[in-house]
This record gives structure tokens, sequence and C-alpha cells, in this order.
């Protein structure tokens, strides 16, 4: 009989415990209970301490390489697992040493080699890991938890502005915006939990102290009152199985919060833990100098000259390393043949004028580049897309290309070959847009905002949670540009509506109602006056996406007048709702 067949043979309650996706961690449970409750043998005490302690490694191996800390989101909830866990295996432990004396094989190693035979060796080294776990990590890593979790919840109004503005944008889809509010959902949650988290570690350590001492306490008593053993006898057997069990339970807890802190210390990375920690270690003016220092201290008078010029010597041997990397050739690609066929300049193509156009400067090119997740040419896709659902007017091609007359950061927007506006952007930097309040602490360059003339500060990415919890609206360089050429084709979108999107767009009408076309062009009105009218409205930022009813309302009133002007106002009377909404 297969494990799934016997499920299903179960009572309705062992279904219910094994047959869902929840079983192991409700096993988990169970079983921790168990072992608070039911007296365990030497060797599943063994077992457990081994249990716990390769969780514990597995946990901070985890922290190391997750590349984000929201990749580990389950973490509060296994640390509170786990503590519960190790408290359990504290309370089996302690009711071995008080009944028998006896701990397992483990902690007896432990208090034999690790400690030496001394119980003064293993208080002294437990009360040192519970010092570097209470006093430096556990309330090092609460504080970070908590900071995080406030400025993460203070920061959450505007990454929801900014998600909202590029899905209003077309830069993402309804979807994507969803999946973005459920990750920032989730990373508040997760920051929030960590804060709580946290002080469960803090418990924990406490916890231990009192634990042993209770053990040590009870133990003596129990061996001068119940054993017959002497005051000394009874200390030091006692003692050193005590001591050795809250060693051994006390290192994986060490670890759990080293995790603990690892993980909400880190910032959000594209590399692990470690690839970041070489790059930015790897400084080899910093590494000559420590390696000098050591080199020099090999010939202190008492200091051991052997350690010092082997410690000296590979820090030289890394710094010569990391250099040689960091000075290495590139490796340049072979070079193509040149293809004469498409080396011949097509001069015809000069005399085409773009109907918009943006040039930007050489140092705006990585604006532009493929390995950008979001890019400007996908922002200026994305732009295309919300005139069209805006105002129902497509926008034409856009042609961006890069301009040496330019200054390095500097874009311009081109109607027809007419530059008709232009910015300026820092490419490291991020815009925060808004008023300063008096005492606010934001360091930035001042400057204007330059699609509505807003003050605004270009800033560093350090300074970007302080503009943020100032009331700032801190935008990328790219949404700068992409703002900015949004509204200006937006102002402009009547002069782009030439008479060939004018036609293409009644055609798409004529498809589905081809009576109200025929009977109004050309018999009624021209494509030029039809034209003229869809100008007018779209001057005024009216859409024109209704394009069969604003063709209706036309051949209703193209019987009494052509005028251009009169028509459009039919059109906008009939749009009443539209306007008022």
């Amino acid at each position: 009989m297969t494990f799934s067949s016997a499920v299903r043979s179960a009572p309705p309650v062992l279904r219910a415990l094994f047959g869902s996706k929840d079983a192991g961690v409700a096993i988990v449970l169970l079983v921790t209970v168990m072992v608070m409750i039911v007296p365990l043998p030497a060797l599943a005490l063994d077992v457990l301490i081994a249990l716990n302690l390769a969780v514990s490694i597995g946990i901070i191996l985890i922290s190391v390489y997750v590349q984000q800390p929201m990749e580990f989101s389950v973490f509060p909830a296994i640390l509170l697992l786990v503590t519960l866990f190790r408290l359990s295996v504290n309370i089996a432990l302690a009711r071995s040493i008080l009944l028998s004396a006896d701990a397992g094989r483990v902690v007896a190693t432990v208090g034999s080699l690790v400690l030496g035979g001394s119980y003064v060796v293993g208080i002294v080294i437990f009360l040192t890991l519970l010092v570097i776990q209470f006093v430096v990590i556990t309330n090092g890593a609460g504080r970070v938890a908590e900071v995080a979790a406030r400025f993460t919840l203070d920061a959450m109004p505007g990454k929801q502005m900014t998600i909202d503005a590029d899905m209003g944008a077309g830069v993402i889809t309804e979807p994507e915006a969803r999946r973005r509010r459920r990750a920032l959902q989730r990373e508040a949650d997760f920051y929030g939990a960590m804060d709580g988290a946290s002080k469960f570690v803090r418990g924990d350590a406490i916890a231990a102290i009192l634990i042993v001492a209770i053990n040590i306490i009870g133990g003596f008593l129990m061996g001068v009152f119940q054993g017959g053993l002497s005051l000394m006898e009874s200390l030091r057997s006692y003692t050193l199985v005590t001591v050795g069990a809250g060693l051994i339970i006390q290192i994986p807890a060490l670890l759990i919060s080293t995790a603990a802190a690892l993980l909400v210390s880190r910032a959000n990375s594209d590399d692990g833990f470690s690839s970041d920690l070489g790059s930015q270690l790897g400084n080899t003016q910093a590494l000559a100098i420590a390696s000098c220092v050591v080199l020099g201290l090999a010939f202190m008078p008492g200091f051991p000259t052997m350690a010092f010029l082997a410690v000296g010597g590979s820090l030289g041997g890394l710094t010569f390393f990391v250099w040689r990397q960091q000075n290495a050739a590139p490796e340049l690609p072979a070079l193509a043949a040149p293809d004469t066929a498409a080396a011949v300049d097509d001069v015809s193509q000069l005399l085409s004028v773009d109907a918009l156009e943006l040039e930007i400067g050489y140092g705006l090119i990585p604006l532009v580049g493929e390995e950008r997740a979001e890019n400007l040419l996908k922002r200026i896709t994305g732009v295309r897309r919300q005139l069209a659902t805006e105002l129902g007017f497509i926008l034409p091609k856009v042609r961006v290309r890069d301009n040496l007359q330019l200054s390095p950061y500097v874009y311009r927007i081109k109607l027809r070959g007419e530059e008709v506006a232009r910015g300026e952007v820092r490419l490291e930097r991020f815009l925060a847009i808004g008023v300063l309040e008096e005492g606010a602490l934001v360091q930035g360059e001042a400057t204007t905002e330059p699609t509505f003339g807003l003050p605004a500060l270009w800033i560093t990415e350090d300074e970007r949670g302080r503009a943020e919890l100032a009331g700032l609206t801190v935008v990328d360089p790219i949404s700068v540009v992409a703002t900015h050429f949004t509204e200006v084709a937006r102002t402009n979108a009547s002069a782009l509506l030439d008479r060939q999107q004018a036609q293409e767009l009644i055609a798409r009408v004529k498809e589905s109602s081809p009576a109200i076309v025929d009977g109004l062009i050309p018999e009624m009105l021209s494509l030029g006056a039809v034209q003229n009218v869809m100008r007018i409205m779209l001057s005024e930022r009216l859409p024109i996406r209704d394009l069969p009813n604003i063709l209706e309302v036309l051949a209703n009133h193209a019987p009494t007048t052509r005028d251009a002007d009169v028509l459009a106002e039919a059109v906008r009377q009939s749009m009443a709702n539209t306007i008022t909404n």
C-alpha cells in the first residue's frame, strides 16, 4: 500500500493532517510538543541536537546566498519554529540531566573535548557566547529590523504612487501593476514580521541563561540530597553536563541570530552576499596599506615575526591579485568585415522629416541600452499605448537618436524637425520633486523639473529614503524624460494628426460601421473637414476614441453647416458626460 492510498483510507482527522501541504509543519509542531512532554533516550537527544545544528547551518547559508531579502520571506516564521524547537530540546536536555546526569554522547563530547573537562572553562565560554549573541548580534539585528520596518512602511505610499504612475503611463500592464503591489505588500509584511521575530531571538537568549542556571542549581541539589554526592562532586558532574548542553544549544542559536542580522541588514542586489563583499572590499589601496602595516608589526619587539609575516605576505599577494584583475586588458571582439552594400549612403533618407523625434546627448545613450530592464525605448512604447487609450489617437513612430552637438546629458524633443522642448538629466541621480520643508535634511543639486516647472533636487541613491520621508516624489532619469515626452506629445497631438492618420482611423470605423462613413464622406464633408474637427478636439485634450459617435454627430449637423468650429461644438456637446467625468 502506498502512502497516498494509506492517507485516503485513513480516518478524516488523519486525512486532514497528512493529506495537506501543511502536513510537514503540523508534524514538526507535534514532534516539538512531544519532545517537551515525553522523556527521551540519549540517542534521541543526539539526533535532536544534530538536527538543530543542521537546520541552523542551512538557514545561515541561505541568508548568505539569497540576492534579495524577499527571496527568504518565510524567515520570520522559520525563526519562530526553530526557536520553539530549540527550547523544546533545551527542556528535554534539562529533564535528562536532572534525572540521570546524562544528556547523550554529543553533550559528553563537548564537555570532555571542547571544554577540556573543566566546568569553569565551560561557564566562561558559555557566557561569552551569550554576551556576543545577546548584547551584540541580537540588539543590533533588532534595531536594524525596527528601522527597516519603519522606513519600508513610510516609503509605501511613494512606491504605490510610482506603480500607479507607471501603469497610467502605459509602461506596465495592469497584471504587472498588481504583481508589484503584492510584492510591495509582502515586503512591508516581511520587515514588520522581522521586527517582531527579533524579539523572540532576544527572549531565547534570556531563556538560555535561566535554563542553565536552573539546571546547575537543580542538579547540584539532586546530587547532594538524592545522589549522596559531595558538594564538589555534585557541582562538577552536573555543572559540566549542563554547561556542555547549554553550549551545544547556544551555538545554533548564535547562527540563527547571525542569519537574522545578515538578512535585515542587506540591501537588494543582483548578486549574492559573497560577490558583493568581494567586489566592494577589493580596494587595492586599502589592502596595500593594511599589508604594509601588518608587515611592519612583524618587526616590533616581542611580536611573533613569522605569524605577522605570513598574514602581511598573504595580504600583499591578495592586493597584487586584485590589482591584476582590475587592470587586465579587456578582450576586444573580432571586427567583422564591412558590408560594402550597407555602407553606401542613401542620400534620400536625409530628405525625410520625422513627425516626432527625441534627440539625446551621448551621455544619455545608456538610457536606451537593451541591457536595461526598463529602457527609454520601452517607456516610449508605453507612452504610445497610453495616448492611444487616453485620446484614441495613435502616436506616429518616434525616432530616438543621439546628437553629438548636444551637451552630454541634454535631450530635446522635435516636432516635424523643429525643437519644441528640451531638458537635462543626471544619469546616476534621482529627481526629487516638490518643495522641501524647512529643517528637512536632504542634500542635492537644486533644479527645476522640466515638464511642469516644479522645484526639484537631483539626489543620490543614499538620499532617496530621506527625500521620500520628507514628502518629495522621487523618480529616475528615464521617468523624467518619459514624462516630459508624454506631456509634449499630448499637447501637440492635434499637430501630429495628419490626413493619412485620419484616413486610417476612419477606415477602422468603416470596417464595423460602413453606413456612417459612406453617408458622411465625401457626400457631406471632405476628409480634410473631418480631420480639422478631430484636430480641434485633440487641441482641447478631448478624446476621439468614440469616433463612430463623432462621425454620427457630424453627419447630423453637416447639412446645416460645414464650419469646423461649429461642428466641433456640436461634437463637444455630445460628449458632455465624458467631459464632466
